[in-house]
């Protein structure tokens, strides 16, 4: 009675690994269709593209204490509206502030960087990551320049 209950068990047992591994396939399907239906739709309607004017702002020397603010202008150069998805920077003495709204095909935005030295001396490079939906959907810029004791 033992051998046959284990005989179904693994019966049961490989049964149940065939249906894990058809299911996932049917699912790995529809993923990829909806991957291409995706792209495709993407082909037909366009992808805006985010163009800077500059990549990198040098702020030059400043004492301690002094805050520094910078505009960097992009464009979209594609054929779709683009949207700033998220703006961070990378230290907390750096805040970036951006266009909320979506940037027309040939429009501009701005990106508006203030870094507070405080705290901050020697050689900075600062950097800021804008992810959005563009072609190029993932783009930094930086400020950079020295800061001395007061």
């Amino acid at each position: 009675m033992k051998k046959v209950s284990l005989s179904i068990a693994c019966m049961l047992s490989v049964a149940l690994l065939y249906s894990c591994n058809s299911s996932s396939e049917n699912n790995n399907n529809t993923a990829s269709d909806s991957i291409s239906t995706v792209v495709n739709s993407e082909e037909q309607t366009g992808m805006g593209r985010i163009e800077f004017t500059e990549r990198t702002y040098d702020f030059g020397d400043i004492k301690e204490g002094e805050v520094v603010e910078h505009v960097f202008t992009l464009k979209n150069t594609g054929n779709a509206p683009v949207i700033l998805a998220q703006v961070s920077a990378s230290c907390g003495c750096t805040t970036p502030e951006y266009t909320s709204v979506p940037i027309k095909p040939g429009a501009e935005g701005e990106i508006k960087v203030r870094f507070d030295s405080k705290g901050q001396l020697g050689n900075q490079q600062k950097i800021v990551t804008i992810q959005s939906n563009a072609e190029n959907n993932v783009e930094t810029v930086q400020i950079t320049g020295s800061v001395s004791a007061k």
